[in-house]
């Protein structure tokens, strides 16, 4: 049976706290029919539990159980493990809420039991009440190191540990080359009843990159024919959160729409923009739609969902119309 595009389902690549909010909006206007394909990259091994922090922020946030506040971990959390950890000796750098690790601990166990990280996160979504469908980008190891003047960083390292302090020469992926695509991923990647693909505003360096390193990844992206919609991380050339600016200067990249843009290049049919960066986005060659990009509460997470949506399905109308 065809599907009417604007009824397909949306494929949504998302990492970090600016990833999830969109998504959270997403899900709010589109329910099952949003796919989330996550970065895994920045997981890593701490304590002996296995940690996901990207796919744990959008777990939380979808399933509305995390911590606005802070941004990150689970809304009414207690520190009791961590507070136990120090007194005996242990790492206590990476804070693990008492809620927060009993995702870790079930994770870890059964990870160690064979079970992939697609099925764990399935059924924890499951669990959480999450109607979107989410995808880690990969089943694979795959890790983030940052290059600095002094030495190579795992990403929490750099992230947590120094605050992101050190100079960035440098971003690689470790295990990327040899990934392979989850199955999930695949399947909704297929360009039957597909509607849209989109790129949230999460860091094109640290968070959208390392999805996009999976081999494969781009080349089902642009066999999908339908439009792909990135959406700018940069409000008046800055991060609304976290280091996206400061790692465009250390790598000398203008901190503007523009640049954005070109990162993604003929990747993406369209950018969406905030409206205090209207001026800039004129000047550029991809089609462009200015929005508030600055999610402040529930609504407006929608709001920006609603109005990548309807861009995306006017690049459509416009691309049919070519085609005639």
């Amino acid at each position: 049976m065809h599907i009417p595009r604007e009824e397909g389902r949306v494929v949504a690549l998302c990492g970090g706290v600016g990833g999830a909010k969109l998504a959270f909006g997403l899900q709010k206007v589109l329910g099952s029919k949003l796919h989330v394909v996550i970065n895994m990259a920045d997981d890593f091994e701490h304590l002996g539990l296995h940690i996901s922090p990207d796919l744990d922020t959008v777990l939380y946030t979808l399933g509305g159980l995390n911590d606005r506040q802070r941004g990150w971990g689970r809304a009414d959390e207690s520190w009791n493990f961590m507070e136990a950890i120090g007194q005996i000796g242990g790492e206590t750098w990476f804070a693990l809420g008492d809620r927060d690790l009993a995702l870790h601990v079930e994770r870890t166990r059964r990870l160690a039991n064979g079970e992939s990280l697609t099925q764990i996160v399935q059924d924890i979504a499951r669990n959480f009440g999450i109607t979107a469908h989410l995808w880690p980008v990969t089943d694979d190891p795959v890790r983030t190191v940052v290059v600095t003047p002094e030495e190579e960083l795992a990403f929490q390292r750099y992230f947590v540990a120094l605050r992101c302090e050190p100079a960035v020469r440098a971003i690689r992926f470790d295990g990327a080359e040899s990934a392979r695509l989850a199955k999930g991923v695949r399947d909704a990647l297929q360009s039957e009843g597909l509607r849209m693909i989109i790129i949230c505003p999460s860091n094109p360096f640290l968070s959208i990159d390392p999805i996009l390193a999976a081999p494969g990844l781009r080349e089902a992206l642009r066999a999908a024919d339908v439009p792909i919609v990135a959406v700018s991380p940069l409000v008046a050339g800055q991060a609304v959160k976290g280091p996206t600016r400061k790692i465009m200067d250390e790598l000398q990249v203008e901190a503007t729409t523009a640049s954005i843009a070109a990162h993604y290049g003929d990747l993406i049919d369209g950018l969406v923009i905030d409206v205090g960066d209207v001026a800039e986005g004129a000047a550029l060659s991809v089609a462009v739609h200015a929005a508030p990009t600055l999610m402040t509460d529930d609504e407006s997470k929608i709001e920006l969902a609603r109005n990548v949506l309807a861009f995306g399905d006017a690049l459509a109308r416009t691309a049919r119309k070519e085609t005639r």
